[in-house]
């Protein structure tokens, strides 16, 4: 509130001179004697209100000026703009990765890799284009023109809306509520990708029974993103691959041998059968393979083997949790017993497998890669088709397009 000093000082200027020329007019009438004390009582009293009119208008004053600025504060303060949570967040926006840099200078040394829609801090601005930024254990500078800061939208679809289970088994219903039907099962070493938060108490989710609805009380949810890789951590990684590479061709090898094994084992057995062969007994043999689905053992030690072995199952059942490629199995069983059969021992869990064998990019898939969902997985079989363990109603199957959900890692074997 401002307040109008000089109409005040006016105003309170003129009451104490009204005040004060009141003794003077009774000491032109009153006897000499009596003016004089008078006159000396109207003095002291006039000196003591002047200086509290004096000290009345100081105090005035310093609380006007306490009070403008306390208002120009406020104002001030209630003009300051919100700031964005991901103001200062930068994301790769490059067709592979771009440079993390020790200096602002295209010629310093390489720290890192920031790889698309990777994402950082900034940390401060150059005056020739650069931005240093922080991410993972990478700080360093990149260039301006190959990130796009503060946008919301763009960090928000960079990164992915995960619900980790916290229970060891949690149904999926088809809507928002417990008297719907449950659509699949989900485990606790499952994390799946949220599609819709709309409804409290309920977290849309993506499985492999479709999208469905499960509790929020009985899931986590977090928001996963690619931070840098630093030059030592993509040797590291370089390194494993190369390892689990040659443990994978080695694995293979043996496999190979084994079946080799196998066959000539068969071979001196269906010999020495045929020795002693009767036109009964062969009869009965074949009245009884006719009656019974026979699958052939693997073939060979590279990806298409796994697909040609794998899809002599289209057809048998979805079991939740089994293991079976006959009797039922489910998304990860399936895949761990086709693998199983070449001599690779792989986790019974869909999350598990993305961190097997090592990565390549959805562009490069090849026959026998495993395809890896939320909260599911497949094998790749070629034609933009998959081979999986699919849910209750279809089964092992055949789908296409490879990608008909969101592929979040795609791991090869041989």
């Amino acid at each position: 509130m401002k307040v109008n000093y000089v109409k005040l000082t006016a105003g309170v200027l003129t009451g104490f001179m009204a005040l004060s020329s009141v003794p003077y007019a009774v000491y032109a009438a009153g006897p000499t004697a009596g003016v004089a004390s008078y006159t000396s009582d109207i003095v002291g009293s006039s000196n003591t209100l002047t200086a509290g009119v004096t000290s009345m208008l100081t105090d005035i004053m310093l609380k006007g000026d306490q009070t403008s600025e306390t208002a120009t504060d406020v104002a001030a303060t209630e003009a300051e703009p919100v700031k964005s949570a991901y103001a200062d967040t930068a994301v790769a926006q490059v067709n592979d990765c771009v440079n993390i840099r020790a200096n602002a200078d295209e010629n310093s040394d390489v720290l890192g890799k920031l790889y698309n829609n990777g994402v950082g801090t900034v940390l401060e601005t150059t005056d020739n284009g650069w931005y240093k930024i922080q991410s993972g254990s990478v700080t360093g500078y990149v260039k301006s023109e190959y990130v796009v800061v503060g946008d919301d939208a763009l960090v928000q679809s960079a990164g992915r809306r995960v619900a980790k289970v916290n229970t060891e088994t949690l149904k999926v219903r088809t809507s928002t509520s417990t008297d719907s039907e449950v659509l699949g099962l989900v485990s606790g070493e499952d994390d799946l990708t949220v599609v819709d938060e709309a409804t409290d108490g309920w977290v849309g989710v993506s499985t492999a029974d479709g999208t469905g609805y499960v509790s929020s009380d009985y899931v986590t949810l977090n928001t996963e993103f690619t931070y840098a890789e630093s030059k030592e951590e993509e040797a590291a990684r370089l390194a494993k691959e190369e390892a689990e590479r040659q443990a994978a061709a080695e694995a293979a090898k043996k496999a190979e041998e084994a079946k080799k094994a196998e066959e000539a084992k068969a071979t001196a057995k269906a010999a020495k059968k045929a020795t002693k062969s009767s036109e009964n007994s062969s009869s009965s043999s074949s009245s009884k393979s006719s009656s019974e689905k026979s699958y052939s053992a693997p073939s060979g030690s590279n990806g298409q083997a796994v697909v040609n072995y794998a899809s002599q199952f289209v057809g048998n059942p979805y079991v939740y949790g089994g293991s079976s490629l006959t009797n039922g199995t489910d998304c990860s069983g399936f895949v761990m017993s086709v693998y199983a059969k070449f001599g690779i021992s792989l986790p019974h869990s869909s999350s598990a497998m993305r961190s097997v064998g090592y990565g390549v990019s959805t562009s490069d898939m090849q026959p026998g890669d495993i395809i890896c969902y939320s909260g599911h997985v497949a094998i790749y079989c070629g034609g933009n088709t998959i081979v999986h363990a699919s849910n209750p109603s279809d089964g092992i199957k055949y789908t296409s397009p490879a990608n008909y959900k969101s592929i979040l890692a795609v791991r090869r074997i041989f």
